[in-house]
């Protein structure tokens, strides 16, 4: 059995490459990641097997996505192995649920509404005081180098996008929960980026994404009248159970234009649609 983990995990740990660092400093942040580039799973599949020689204690753990039916599919996918103790979908309630329960780890997609419009990075910022001790694991759809950059600048041991599988996505929690950095090796040239001392908010990484002017050449003529109501309400901050009911269609008509709405603006997601709606000043 503790073979068959093994196996497991270095299988995980080989497609992820997380990286893992003891220590929360940006030297160490920038030194682990490149060792995890290259020689992560054989220090994960290591660690994974010491510690279910020892046992595991159970996590407690809490998830944050304005999408309900997401939160409950991450929910089912980790309870087996878990303590949900916790759930949100914006950040007021997101910071009070964090304050109230103290998870061990609290999964969070980067772009919640409500608050200030921080997203996850406002989330951690304002949990931290109330809940010190608790970590955080970004879980977004998102890979872009400002999204990236945001939250682990906020504060967030890790980043893995939503296209993770189950067993890696349980790995990655317990690598957090234990006090090291996890994410993929795609996006380790975005974290040394937000790591640096003088990286910039929303600073892409050399050969980052330079195409903001092309985008706003764009016109809203390529949208239908009813992708033209969606994309205004989304860059707004409405979730999108809120943009159904404001608009009287289902959620997943919802998901359908808005990823028209990111095609044809040739944008990667909700947070590059809302900066692009404020410099045009359409909201």
């Amino acid at each position: 059995m503790h073979d068959m983990e093994t196996r497991d995990t270095m299988q995980g740990a080989a497609e992820y490459g997380n990286a893992t660092v003891p220590e929360p400093t940006a030297r160490g942040a920038r030194e682990s990641a490149v060792r995890g580039a290259r020689q992560a799973p054989d220090v994960q599949a290591a660690s994974t097997a010491s510690g279910a020689a020892g046992g595991q204690a159970r996590v407690r753990v809490a998830v944050v996505d304005d999408h309900e039916m997401f939160r409950r599919g991450v929910i089912d996918t980790i309870q087996g192995e878990c303590d949900v103790v916790g759930q949100a979908g914006d950040v007021e309630g997101a910071v009070a649920m964090i304050a109230s329960v103290k998870p061990d780890v609290v999964l969070l997609d980067v772009h919640v509404p409500g608050g200030q419009g921080g997203g996850g990075a406002e989330i951690m910022l304002r949990a931290v005081p109330l809940a010190p001790q608790t970590l955080y694991l970004a879980l977004s759809v998102s890979d872009s180098p400002a999204d990236v950059g945001s939250v682990i600048r906020a504060g967030a041991r890790g980043y893995v996008t939503k296209t993770v599988t189950a067993q890696d996505l349980l790995y990655s929690i317990r690598q957090v929960a234990e006090g090291y950095a996890v994410f993929s090796p795609k996006l380790a040239g975005f974290v040394l980026s937000a790591l640096r001392p003088d990286a910039a908010e929303g600073e892409a990484p050399a050969g980052g994404d330079k195409s903001e002017d092309a985008r706003d050449d764009i016109s809203l003529d390529v949208l239908t009248p009813r992708e033209q109501q969606v994309m205004r309400l989304i860059a707004r901050g409405y979730s999108y159970k809120e943009v159904a009911s404001e608009l009287f269609i289902s959620v997943k008509t919802v998901e359908t234009h808005v990823s028209a709405v990111l095609r044809k603006l040739q944008m990667s997601n909700r947070g590059e649609l809302a900066r692009w709606a404020a410099r045009r000043r359409i909201v």
